[in-house]
């Protein structure tokens, strides 16, 4: 998507954003790496928040639950942000996802702000690995602040509340305080490796949806995807914590969160990019795989995750080659011209013959001779760069190759559907249902419609996140963080050690 020279921004109380249009400042445009988010110019805030930074310890305690919210009981709002009630069950039923106060009431009583900022943070204590991250905020006018830093998990949120965005993304962390970055030269030094795959990249085979449309047929091309990518990222480069995360509309999104990945250069993360990338071309380039023999161990490895899938959710439940034109899409991928006429004959005399039983057709036709100078092995190589071309990961490579790239928060809200950008269990990965994920709407009825059992008083005290089925998504996202935040304190403590050890 373009820039344009122009972006619109509603008055903002203490941020120095105008309400007029604002020429877009050079310094300030790059806006490569946003997903699905109009690349506007940034207006970043010219007064930084000055406040007394709060020991962690004062904003967390030891329990699990969120000490911020931690029940129903009305919050008091900052000075910064304007009070407002919880929308009625009936308000809720009517308002937009992206109504200022559905999100006032999810940023306020749902959001889990306190698992963020130790996600980002990597360490109980405040560290620059969060002081010094980017944060990009798309606000209701569709103004977009870029280079926003917070120091702790409670300056973010009261921000948030104070500027009620849509949406907000996340950056790197940079060498220093992002919001300096006019009287400072800084410069991205550490992210997550991240990857994004859209089911719009898969229109030219899937025949059940397009465009932004999904259902659970065509979702089953993200399982595949899931599958072979997390495969690939564990077993061959030895990555730990991938984090999965739903787009909430019609994708996914992979954090690889592991040390050793955060502070690669945007060389090492293009070669891991380009890696994963086999399916190339637009929907328009003829054949779009085109890989060496003998094939690499990942792909060997990988068409042996697909073939089931290839089976039962394209052939069956996709037949992409049900027509005579899908049908000559299908001959052009095969090596011989002998057997695609023997085939091409076969298939106009059975209109309508599915594909499962056309892809069958290929081996049973190659066997009766129809093609002298038939090369079998050329035919198997065919159909293998075909199984590929149906069923292997399409990636929107750019998300992967640079350090500075934004992706969108987990735990935000899809305007368009009102779904929570809520991690996917892989473990259970053939269960998620992308129709069942919580919708915001849907969350606050739930709190609403919520019922004390009995006089159990620290039933009466739970945060309200606890109270709606975002719970068990959150619950996955915090022992998520507890493994990470180990490791890191493990290799700290073993380094601390050596360090030590090597003292005379």
């Amino acid at each position: 998507m373009s820039s344009p020279s122009t972006v619109k921004a509603e008055p903002v109380e203490e941020t120095g954003v105008s309400n007029e249009a604002v020429p877009a400042p050079a310094a300030d445009v790059e806006m490569a790496g946003v997903e699905d988010t109009d690349k506007d110019t940034d207006k970043d805030t010219n007064k930084d928040t000055k406040k007394d930074i709060k020991k962690l310890e004062d904003l967390f305690d030891d329990d699990d639950s969120d000490d911020e919210f931690p029940s129903s009981a009305p919050v008091q709002p900052s000075s910064q942000v304007a009070p407002a009630s919880a929308p009625s069950p009936t308000d809720v039923n009517t308002m937009n996802a992206s109504d200022p106060e559905v999100m006032r009431s999810f940023y306020q009583r749902l959001f889990p702000w306190r698992y963020l900022f130790q996600w980002l943070n990597h360490s109980p204590t405040p560290t620059n690995d969060f002081a010094n991250r980017e944060f990009a905020l798309t606000l209701q006018s569709d103004a977009y602040l870029r280079y926003q830093s917070f120091t702790t998990a409670d300056l973010l949120r009261k921000d948030i509340l104070r500027l009620m965005p849509s949406r907000f993304e996340i950056g790197p962390v940079y060498s220093a305080n992002p919001r300096d970055r006019k009287t400072v030269k800084i410069k991205p030094i550490a992210k997550e490796l991240c990857f994004d795959i859209d089911l719009t990249d898969y229109d030219d085979i899937r025949t059940c949806c397009s465009a932004a449309n999904i259902c659970i047929k065509c979702w089953q091309f993200m399982t595949m995807a899931i599958k072979v990518v997390d495969a690939a990222l564990r077993e061959d480069f030895g990555f730990k914590h991938i984090m999965w995360v739903y787009s909430g509309r019609r994708g996914a999104h992979a954090w690889v969160c592991d040390k050793k990945v955060r502070s690669m250069d945007d060389q090492k993360r293009r070669a891991i990019a380009g890696y994963l990338e086999t399916v190339k071309g637009g929907a328009q380039s003829g054949k779009r795989v085109n890989v060496r023999r003998p094939l690499h161990p990942h792909l060997v490895r990988s068409l042996e995750i697909l073939k089931d899938h290839f089976q039962d959710d394209v052939l069956s439940a996709q037949d992409p080659w049900e027509s005579t034109e899908q049908a000559e899409k299908l001959l052009q991928l095969l090596p011989d011209r002998n057997l695609n006429d023997a085939l091409r004959k076969k298939w106009e005399a059975a209109p309508g013959r599915a594909s499962k039983s056309k892809w069958a057709d290929i081996d049973a036709m190659a066997k009766t001779g129809a093609s002298k100078k038939l090369d079998a092995k050329a035919l198997l190589e065919a159909k293998q760069d075909i199984v590929l071309e149906y069923t292997y990961p399409r990636l929107d490579i750019e998300v992967s190759k640079k350090l500075n790239h934004l992706l969108k928060s987990p735990f935000v809200v899809h305007p368009k559907t009102g779904r929570v950008c809520v991690p996917i269990n892989i473990k259970h990965l053939a269960d998620f249902d992308p129709f069942e994920v919580p919708t915001v709407q849907g969350l606050l009825e739930e709190i609403d419609a919520w019922k004390d059992e009995g006089d159990d008083e620290s039933a009466k005290n739970l945060p309200d996140w606890e109270k709606t089925s975002l719970k068990p998504y959150i619950d996955q996202f915090r022992l998520f963080i507890n493994a990470l935040m180990k490791d890191e304190r493990d290799v700290r403590v073993k380094r601390e050690r050596e360090e030590e050890s090597m003292e005379f």
